[in-house]
């Protein structure tokens, strides 16, 4: 039985394989006397194949063979002789395996805008800035992976459901099982007949688990679907995203500042490496400056600087941001962007916030003003990390809980790590959408996301 080659392969191949087996999607078909020409892709690379397709063999269902159709094809792997590629194949025998209606089929050959595309997201993979970006993340997240088994992190599944609030905002998604018209029995006890007889949220960060895990294994790290139900729809923000969360004992601020910075610029590495064409796309139809900048990325050591000084350099530039930069007020997007763009030009981190502003869980500095906290601040993005030195001290915990009005009966599970075995530890979470928007340019988080999740939209 002929094995399946892809489109990769018979593109790349030295030499040329023979006889093939393709299967895949026609991108385009151009018909001339007596032989047509498809575009055939499978998505196993930016680049399409060309199939040249005598008549003869075509069969009678050949006229169906259209833009969006599934087809097989046997044929001959062979040289080019048109500018631009090296091999094409010659067919032996065409299969439609499936029909595309070209009366009510969407994507032609021409650019289609991405708010056109998000109404269409279960077809836009089939384009090829929508195609690259899948490779893209696909790629990315094998690096994670490798990253951190290459170094002794081992990977751990928190919950999804959860019982606590990590970042104490309280902006998350209630889970029930209870119907619209239930009735509390008593105003203390809302949650009695629910299903796990409390209130049950999704979860906006693994963190807290993962503390537990790293405290008894050293080094873990998570890598999954975070939620949070901020009704904001700016570009930078969405309902359901993926975070990458290790977390370390023994460690602390600067461990941490360090680990982020490597694995940052390990997956800018890897994506060069494995996508130079899907990369080269971005870089030439959606931002032009940004192979010079992830070059920068990788050659420049990331600048670091306290909180203080960010303000001081915010407040001295005298630029009209829409928000007022004054100490003890968290940095905007604009703030962070203006630091990271146009100040440093390359990606700085910010340490040692107030504490004021910060969760619980940071570990408070001797000044007993600020917390052991870094931000990891990029080009494009703002805010590409958010990591800390995690409080191990068990009165200074219960003190910032109680500063927080959060429900210490709650995380008592969370409070017992500090009671037994107590050791520093730290970790930080990244936003794998905010370094996907990072490494390809793209502006708004609902390109970066197979099918994004955001306030009104729930499709697909």
């Amino acid at each position: 039985m002929l094995r399946r080659t892809f489109v990769k392969q018979a593109l790349t191949a030295p030499g040329a394989l023979g006889e093939v087996l393709l299967r895949g999607w026609v991108r385009t078909r151009r018909d001339a006397k007596g032989f047509s020409f498809l575009e055939l892709n499978d998505g196993s690379c930016l680049k399409n194949l060309q199939v040249v397709v005598d008549h003869a063999v075509a069969g009678w269902f050949f006229k169906d063979v259209n833009t969006g159709a599934a087809v097989e094809i046997q044929g001959e792997h062979a040289a080019s002789p048109a500018a631009g590629q090296a091999w094409e194949v010659h067919a032996a025998r065409v299969t439609l395996i499936g029909m595309a209606d070209q009366e009510t089929y969407p994507l032609q050959k021409k650019r289609h805008s991405d708010e056109f595309l998000r109404g269409i997201a279960h077809l836009r993979p089939r384009t090829n800035k929508y195609g690259a970006m899948a490779r893209i993340r696909s790629e990315a997240a094998f690096c994670v992976h490798d990253f951190f088994r290459g170094r002794g992190f081992w990977h751990l599944h928190t919950p999804i459901l959860t019982g606590s609030d990590c970042e104490g905002a309280g902006e998350m998604f209630r889970v029930t099982t209870l119907g619209t018209n239930y009735h509390p029995r008593t105003p203390d006890e809302p949650f009695f007949e629910d299903f796990f007889g409390r209130q049950a949220n999704l979860t906006v960060s693994g963190q807290l688990e993962a503390e537990l895990y790293a405290c008894a294994l050293d080094r873990v790290y998570t890598f999954g679907p975070t939620f949070r139900a901020e009704n904001s729809n700016t570009p930078r923000h969405a309902a359901e995203f993926w975070m990458i969360e290790p977390e370390f004992a023994f460690g602390g601020l600067r461990e941490t500042m360090d680990l982020a910075e490597e694995l940052t610029k390990i997956m800018v590495r890897h994506v060069l490496d494995h996508c130079p064409d899907d990369l080269e796309l971005f870089g030439k139809y959606v931002d032009k400056t940004l192979m010079a900048d992830l070059e920068t990325l990788l050659r420049e050591p990331f600048e670091r600087i306290p909180y203080r000084q960010a303000v001081d350099i915010l407040e001295a530039s005298k630029r009209g941001f829409e928000f007022q930069v004054v100490f003890g007020s968290d940095l905007q997007t604009e703030h962070e962007r203006f630091l990271s763009e146009e100040y440093f030009k390359k990606p700085v981190m910010v340490y040692d916030y107030p504490r004021t502003i910060k969760p619980f869980y940071m570990r408070m500095n001797e000044d007993g003003e600020t917390v052991a906290a870094m931000d990891l601040l990029v080009p494009r993005v703002g805010e590409l990390v958010g990591g800390s030195q995690r409080e191990e001290r068990l009165n200074i915990l219960v003190d910032r809980m109680e500063e927080q009005g959060l429900n210490q009966e709650a995380y008592w599970w969370y409070l017992d790590i500090r009671r037994f075995g107590s050791a520093p530890h730290a970790g930080f979470g990244m936003g794998f959408e905010r370094f996907l928007m990072m490494i390809t340019g793209v502006a708004n988080i609902r390109d970066v996301i197979p099918f994004p999740r955001t306030p009104g939209n729930l499709e697909f």
